[in-house]
């Protein structure tokens, strides 16, 4: 069976701490996710490079990276698969290292290729889960209903999971995730096989289990991360490039903003004026009609360049036709920060 099966299927108990030393409470006193320089080799190829982020409980952590940045390693690492080479991860108090049972026990996984028993009926599965779980058997029922609404998966629950669609089959892998209410949830691209209703469902179930849980959401899908996650880290060449809000990463773009601008005025005068002012990395011409030139402007991240080129344009005598700042959305900052070239 695959490491990620081992994981979801691992017989835990729930005698050893329930208090909020343990972190299974809502007065947890650690960072929920603690990680402290950790890297990891593969040979000669060293897949994460000395990276550290922590994550708060109740955060709705977005986590990006393309092919090879290092991203699955990473997790892998934080849900005791594989060990850190260096460094240490630290999950809800407990090291992954020393005390990988009472890690688990605090983590809902749900895989990118979720493994799930296509043999088996809906209900079964999920109490199969409940006592691989070590749920106690007098709160089974109510923690399988329990997941079963909350995913909405109460009209496949007497159906075998191989004659459910894919959408249901991913609903249904969140399901075991849930099911023995872990404090912190790792969803690697769950809304895989999700029509567009399907998606915009475990979008808002996402920001509503953000609320009382902590959540790393891997995915490639960049607009879901923007609409669904607190923070957003972004990962390349086994380094982390870029953390913070949609907004802050914007301001660590390469690239800046870009002005749309239109003037009626000599091509070449006005190239020149835009050229001079000094916030504008590089002018772009777009077209000519009717007398009035287009320019696209790289303009860095000036909060006031747009009065500027507007103040420029009136002491020029020129006329102003066009005047339109294009705000940076992370998909720009994804494609600024995982092009650089490694450090």
């Amino acid at each position: 069976m695959r490491n990620e099966a081992y994981f979801l299927y691992a017989a835990v108990t729930n005698d050893a701490c329930n208090t909020a030393d343990g972190c299974f409470g809502a007065a947890c006193q650690y960072p929920m996710i603690d990680v402290t320089n950790i890297s990891k080799n593969y040979g000669a190829v060293r897949a994460v490079r000395d990276i550290s982020f922590t994550v708060a409980k109740g955060e709705v952590l977005g986590f990006l990276g393309p092919n090879g940045a290092g991203k699955s390693t990473t997790i892998r690492m934080l849900t005791c698969f594989i060990p850190a080479d260096e460094g240490s991860v630290r999950i809800a108090g407990f090291d992954v290292h020393s005390a990988a049972l009472e890690v688990r026990r605090r983590i809902g996984y749900l895989p990118e290729n979720n493994p799930l028993y296509m043999d088996m009926g809906v209900l079964d599965y999920l109490r199969f889960i409940a006592g691989m779980r070590a749920i106690p058997p007098e709160k089974r029922s109510a923690a399988i209903r329990r997941a079963i609404e909350t995913c909405g998966l109460g009209p496949m629950a007497a159906k075998t999971i191989g004659a459910l669609s894919k959408g249901f089959r991913q609903r249904l892998g969140l399901a075991q995730a849930l099911i023995h209410d872990p404090p912190i949830l790792i969803l690697d691209e769950p809304t895989i096989g999700l029509d567009p209703h399907q998606i915009i469902g475990m979008r808002t179930l996402i920001r509503e289990i953000g609320r009382e849980k902590t959540v790393i959401l891997s995915s490639h899908i960049l607009p879901e991360v923007a609409a669904t996650c607190d923070r957003v880290l972004i990962m390349n060449s086994g380094r982390i490039v870029g953390s913070g809000t949609p907004g802050e990463l914007a301001a660590m773009a390469r690239s800046g903003q870009e002005i749309l601008v239109g003037i009626r005025a000599e091509q070449d005068r006005a190239e020149a004026a835009l050229r001079d002012l000094p916030f504008v990395t590089s002018v772009t011409h777009i077209e000519e009609r009717d007398g009035v030139h287009r320019y696209s402007l790289r303009a860095g991240n000036d909060q006031d360049a747009s009065e500027r080129i507007f103040q420029a344009v009136v002491a020029n005598g020129w006329s102003l036709t066009e005047l339109q700042r294009k705000t940076v959305n992370l998909e720009d900052v994804f494609l600024d920060l995982t092009t650089r070239e490694a450090p």
